[in-house]
């Protein structure tokens, strides 16, 4: 299948430093990927290319089979919702979703049409004469994405659309904007470096660092089968542990042999990193084949359940358990859990 959205390649250096290096990744017609990453992994400036702020050094960006590498801003057709909105604090809300319309010439009664439509699909009706100085901030956030979708954009550019949102307005904003991309059904890339927010709001995530693609796939790819180790420790929690890699088992410095799958290729019998997930673990009987023994050092109680850090000879190791199963000072025996992700190997890091 044809991507609508293609990134292709992209290199950018500012001086001697490199951004990205040679990034690659596509969307789908109505598809939402997330762009996720560190401070300093290249994700905004995939998005200011993207949207023809910033020229690439090599690489080709194309739009249903157009190449808009080079095509000005302007003349791309893509919609932009600043991490700070840009609004017109002067405007009302209806005056800041017509702007781009006015600005196009578009006849006064078909922009009354369009904004009363825009407004309706971010459930901002009724508040179109309201400054937008009067609004709350999530209110602001949706007279920006109305402004940006009102001129029937063919792609839809979001930089980090909630972290000016106090964490209580994240959850309510998120939901709702997320009904309103689906609603018109615009091919989205949104940058953000909150794995929730990435996790909820995209359909695939692409995790980057140091300007690389890492891995991009759908959140359970991303979280159960990471493909690096830095996807591994990137996303969710996970604990650690010193193995020696003898294929399909994992044995584990001065403790029991586990099954596990390799993150990345490792060689028969030599040392190596195992990624264990909290739910990926269990507690049993310490008669149980394969029990990993510790002492727990800490509780952190989670509603009905609670992280258990779990001291071993090989090392701290978090596990998911109900909430009322140990306290600290408990000694108790772990095993890997038949419903969580399955232990991953990766090269024993230098």
């Amino acid at each position: 299948m044809t991507a609508f959205l293609e990134l292709d390649s992209l290199e950018k250096r500012f001086g001697d430093l490199p951004v990205t290096r040679g990034v690659s990744l596509s969307a789908q017609k109505g598809e939402i990927v997330a762009l996720l990453g560190p401070s300093g992994s290249g994700k905004t400036t995939i998005l200011r290319l993207t949207a023809g702020f910033e020229t690439p050094d090599s690489g080709r960006i194309l739009v249903e089979g157009e190449d808009v590498t080079r095509t000005e801003p302007e003349k791309r057709r893509f919609g932009m919702v600043f991490q700070h909105y840009a609004l017109f604090p002067h405007m009302t809300a209806g005056g800041n979703v017509a702007f781009g319309l006015e600005a196009r010439g578009e006849m006064r009664d078909a922009i009354a049409t369009r904004v009363a439509e825009m407004l309706a699909l971010t459930g901002l009706s009724g508040l179109e004469e309201r400054r937008v100085t009067a609004l709350s901030g999530g209110q602001q956030q949706r007279v920006a994405l109305a402004r940006a979708l009102a001129p029937s954009p063919r792609v839809l550019l979001l930089d980090e659309p909630l972290s000016n949102l106090d964490p209580s307005l994240r959850e309510k904003t998120r939901r709702e904007l997320k009904r309103a991309i689906r609603g018109i059904g615009i091919t989205t890339l949104f940058v953000t470096h909150e794995q929730e927010e990435a996790f909820s709001l995209g359909d695939r995530v692409a995790l980057l660092h140091a300007g690389r693609l890492e891995q991009i796939g759908t959140p359970e790819d991303l979280y159960e089968r990471p493909a690096t180790r830095f996807v591994a420790t990137f996303i969710g929690r996970s604990s650690t542990l010193p193995v020696v890699w003898r294929k399909p088992e994992a044995r584990i410095a001065g403790g029991p042999a586990w099954a596990a799958v390799e993150g990345e290729a490792v060689s028969d019998g030599a040392e190596a990193d195992l990624i264990v997930r909290p739910e990926g673990l269990a507690f049993a009987g310490k008669s149980a084949a394969g029990a990993l023994e510790g002492m727990i050092v800490e509780r952190r109680y989670a509603g009905l359940a609670a992280y258990y850090v779990v001291s071993t000879a090989a090392g701290d190791v978090e596990v998911l358990a109900p909430a009322s199963v140990h306290s600290e000072g408990d000694v108790v025996a772990i095993v890997p859990s038949a419903a969580g992700p399955v232990p991953r190997v990766f090269p024993r890091r230098a």
